[in-house]
């Protein structure tokens, strides 16, 4: 319903919609301290007196931090200032226990650390742009956990490992269209910052989140007065996020009524947004330079010798998949999303250089497999090593296609190689043609009715005949094999 409710307003109103993604950053430690950002670690462990904000404690900046945030700005095209400020960003919240949040702002004597960037991706097959804001550091706040009984919140506790961990916030300008074209291009960065190694781009992990502002107005008019939507944690949240709030709109503005500025929160169980609060805006901060650090210069230098040491990024890996391999721009764009796929494609082709062949597995039974079990490509116990291997048996005719998508399974369960489970299983393609044309006979023998549509010209009815024989032997069977059997009975 809603969906089409999306579509409606793109006929009588232009969505308009800017996102604000903040990143945890891939470093050892904090921003503005030592202390460790490992995942997962018992509640309240991994903190000390900067990143609790207590008297006396003064921040110093993660030099590593500073050198990812301006690997994306680079990869984004951004203007890089030489000189930036950190402000205190003024509000009380439990998991903010400094009560104010060491950041950046976009101030014209105090500007952030980079700005004025794009990133231009295809959607719905037309090439899209959609200018960047703003890049620019600042520290993450603790994380609330929700005591709950029947849905109702008894009790709140709060965990301060988080708090300190270096973010990006990564602002758009409101480019954006479409709740689908939002999620494309979340998905498109979420791939570049893997590329550029910076983040883990894990939304359930809260590695990688999205605010949105939205609007709609009519075509030609001011923007709307827009809602700042949080709490999305999958790209498919995102969307459906979207697609509620731009519909709740549409019906307010179509019956007279006008929108409130506020932030809302999506609830992922009823699939819906609910006012939390007034919309602030920089003033309600209180914004001021940072008293405990100087403002930060960059050596022009390091700027370039990061320049010079990005990696490959997405788009020019598609274009080469495309040019080098032979691969259709859609299976491409399907490998190169996923890094740690494409690298293990890459890896794969060098033991077996049939680039099309791997892309396909790949992209089918190896993903296949996965998005039935919920893993992440990089969970699975597969190597190169091992489905190169697989794929020269199938190759090389000792096994099937079909004893081949068996085999590839239990090495997803199991971990275990081809040519291990070849063995314990006896699975050995059957090329002996006198055993193969003994059980030939029988088949002939069994199915007399599609033997006669077979010689009657319906050529379908071998299809059968040739799964009877491979039924009869589990799949060992040699299918070239039989299909010539087959055919020389049947026409002899």
């Amino acid at each position: 319903m809603r969906e089409n409710a999306t579509t409606k307003v793109q006929d009588e109103f232009e969505i308009v919609i800017g996102l604000e993604i903040h990143v945890q950053l891939l470093t050892a430690s904090k921003m503005f301290c030592g202390c460790s950002t490992r995942f997962g670690a018992p509640p309240n462990t991994q903190v000390c007196p900067v990143c609790l904000g207590l008297p006396g404690s003064l921040p110093v900046i993660n030099r590593k931090a500073v050198e990812l945030g301006l690997r994306t700005a680079l990869a984004l095209n951004c203007t890089i200032h030489p000189q930036s400020q950190f402000h205190r960003k003024n509000y009380y919240y439990p998991d903010l226990p400094k009560n104010y949040q060491i950041s950046q702002y976009q101030y014209k004597d105090h500007p952030p650390l980079a700005s004025d960037g794009h990133l231009t991706f295809e959607f719905d097959g037309q090439a899209r742009t959609v200018r960047i804001r703003r890049v620019h550091l600042e520290e993450d706040t603790g994380k609330l956990v929700h005591v709950e009984r029947d849905g109702t919140v008894l009790y709140s506790l709060v965990d301060y490992n988080r708090s300190g961990v270096p973010l990006m916030e990564i602002v758009t300008e409101p480019d954006l269209r479409s709740p689908e074209e939002a999620r494309e291009f979340l998905s498109r960065l979420r791939t570049l910052l893997q590329y550029l190694e910076v983040s883990s781009g894990r939304m359930e992990e809260g590695t990688l989140r999205c605010d949105a502002n939205v609007s709609l107005r009519r075509r030609g008019e001011p923007l709307g007065i827009r809602t700042e939507v949080k709490n999305m944690n999958s790209l498919r949240a995102v969307e459906k996020a979207l697609s509620f709030e731009v519909a709740r709109q549409r019906e307010i503005l179509q019956a007279g009524g006008e929108v409130v500025q506020e932030t809302r929160h999506w609830d992922e169980r009823r699939e819906v947004t609910f006012g939390s609060r007034e919309k602030e805006e920089a003033q309600d901060y209180r914004y001021f330079p940072e008293p405990d650090l100087v403002p930060m210069v960059l050596d022009p230098a390091w700027i370039e010798e990061i320049r010079r040491t990005l990696p490959e990024l997405p788009e020019e890996r598609r274009r080469r998949y495309v040019e080098q391999y032979a691969l259709s721009p859609h299976d491409a764009a399907l490998l190169v999303e996923n890094k740690a796929m494409a690298d293990f494609f890459e890896a794969t082709i060098k033991l077996f250089p049939q680039p099309k062949t791997v892309c396909n597995w790949l992209l089918g039974d190896v993903t296949g497999y996965a998005n039935t079990h919920g893993m992440e490509f990089t969970d699975l116990p597969l190597t190169p090593e091992k489905l190169a291997e697989m794929l020269k048996l199938m190759e090389d005719g000792t096994i099937s296609i079909r004893l081949a998508k068996e085999i590839l399974e239990e090495m997803l369960a199991t971990g275990k190689d081809a040519s291990s489970i070849v063995a314990e299983k006896g699975l050995v393609q059957i090329r002996d043609e006198d055993a193969l044309r003994a059980i030939v006979e029988e088949v002939i023998a069994e199915n007399p009715n599609p033997v006669r549509d077979y010689r009657a010209g319906k050529e379908k009815a071998l299809t059968f005949l040739v799964g009877q024989v491979m039924r009869k032997t589990s799949g060992r069977a040699n299918p070239d094999l039989v299909n010539r059997l087959l055919k020389e009975r049947l026409h002899g």
